[in-house]
C-alpha cells in the first residue's frame, strides 16, 4: 500500500501538543476554545491511531469541556464554520467528544464518561 509522506508523524507529536490545546481549552475565551475544538477534531481525524494516542490525555484536556458542555450560547458571527450544527459552544463539544469516542479505540467511551458523567454515547 502507498502511504503518505509524513504519515504517522503526527503521533510522534501528540506529547507535545497536549499543553498547548490543554492552554487553548482553559483559556475560557469563546473564540480560542471554538478553533481549538476544531483543530482537536481535525487532529483526531489527520491519522490513524491519533484518537486512541489522546486517550491517556483526556484527564488533562476534558475538565473544560464539563463547564462549557450545556453552554448553548451562539458563536455568532466571529468564526467561520462548515457545517451549520457549530452554532453554539455546546454542540461544538458534543461533536468533538462523539469524534474522540469514534476514533478512540475501545477504552474511549469509558474515559470519556469518567471525566464528563453526562456523556452519552452516540455509538453505543
Amino acid at each position: 500500500p502507498r502511504h503518505r509522506v509524513g504519515q504517522h508523524q503526527v503521533l510522534k507529536c501528540i506529547p507535545s501538543l497536549i499543553m498547548p490545546i490543554k492552554r487553548s481549552l482553559d483559556s475560557r475565551d469563546g473564540e480560542i476554545m471554538a478553533k481549538m475544538l476544531c483543530v482537536l477534531q481535525q487532529l483526531v481525524k489527520s491519522d490513524e491511531g491519533v484518537g486512541e494516542a489522546l486517550v491517556p490525555y483526556y484527564r488533562q484536556l476534558l475538565p473544560c469541556f464539563n463547564l462549557y458542555k450545556s453552554a448553548n450560547h451562539n458563536l455568532g458571527d466571529k468564526i467561520y464554520y462548515a457545517q451549520r450544527k457549530r452554532q453554539n459552544m455546546g454542540d461544538l463539544i458534543e461533536e468533538t467528544l462523539a469524534i474522540l469516542e469514534r476514533h478512540g479505540g475501545e477504552d474511549a467511551f469509558i474515559n470519556i464518561k469518567y471525566m464528563i458523567p453526562t456523556y452519552e454515547s452516540l455509538i453505543h
